[in-house]
């Protein structure tokens, strides 16, 4: 099977690929890349990911994003994720359940895109035509001020955000997935206390925060590294794929 590519915007990154099935079960996955937003790391990454579900039945967006060196951060990175999501209205794709599925800073884009309906009106992404049920974040930045501080990817979070959230704090309060909780999206974290990339705490605290304010949102150890999260031959992937029919309300 081969995807479908569309654009969402005139840049050379605002495109994705779509992946569809002759006859697709409900709703759409979108799998958004990680790379700490670096121009670098590209949907490539989420290519083997998206095949595997398709081959599963599922239709997938596999989404492409501005990136920093390349026309990204703050805040077009964020209105890339906002607008490549929105484009599945026009797609033929089904569009009653959404889940999102990110790698690491894609954890972080995923969730955050799950929050559009609660951001302000001049925020990056408001208003969303497509709406995310379901997140899984695998090993995602879902502390984003938190990995600023903390130097998690080096400088990724500053170049990402322009600069530190002490110097920007709205900028951080409307980007950071665990200042956004509770979404109504149930989010489940995939997460390995052996990720020397990501902080597993990260997650830790994601969910911590989300089940207080409300919110559904779970964690599951995994016992491999950062990298088997996205190999399909990998447990890892098995666990995120039994997953998917609960969040994608197949059961």
């Amino acid at each position: 099977m081969q995807p479908a590519l569309y654009r969402y915007g005139p840049d050379p990154a605002q495109h994705g690929e779509l992946w569809l099935p002759a006859d697709p079960v409900p709703g759409t996955i979108v799998v958004i890349h990680g790379g700490f937003w670096r121009a670098r790391y590209d949907l490539s990454l989420g290519r083997p990911l998206a095949s595997d579900l398709a081959r599963r039945g599922y239709a997938v967006w596999n989404l492409e994003y501005r990136r920093f060196g390349d026309g990204g951060g703050w805040p077009a990175t964020f209105e890339d994720v906002a607008a490549g999501i929105d484009l599945l209205a026009d797609l033929p794709v089904d569009t009653s359940t959404v889940v999102a599925i990110g790698h690491s800073a894609g954890g972080q884009l995923a969730a955050w895109a799950a929050s559009r309906s609660r951001l302000p009106h001049h925020a990056p992404g408001t208003g969303p035509r497509v709406v995310v049920t379901a997140v899984v974040s695998q090993a995602g930045v879902l502390a984003l001020a938190d990995s600023a501080r903390e130097g998690v990817g080096g400088t990724a979070a500053l170049d990402l955000m322009g600069g530190g959230p002490e110097q920007l704090p709205e900028r951080y309060r409307l980007a950071d997935p665990i200042a956004a909780v509770p979404v109504e999206a149930a989010v489940l974290c995939v997460h390995s206390r052996a990720d020397d990339e990501v902080p597993f705490a990260y997650s830790e605290r994601y969910v911590a925060a989300a089940v207080a304010a409300g919110g559904r949102a779970s964690l599951r150890e995994t016992r491999g590294d950062h990298y088997t999260l996205i190999d399909p031959a990998a447990p890892d992937w098995a666990l995120v794929v039994a997953a998917l029919p609960g969040l994608a309300g197949h059961r």
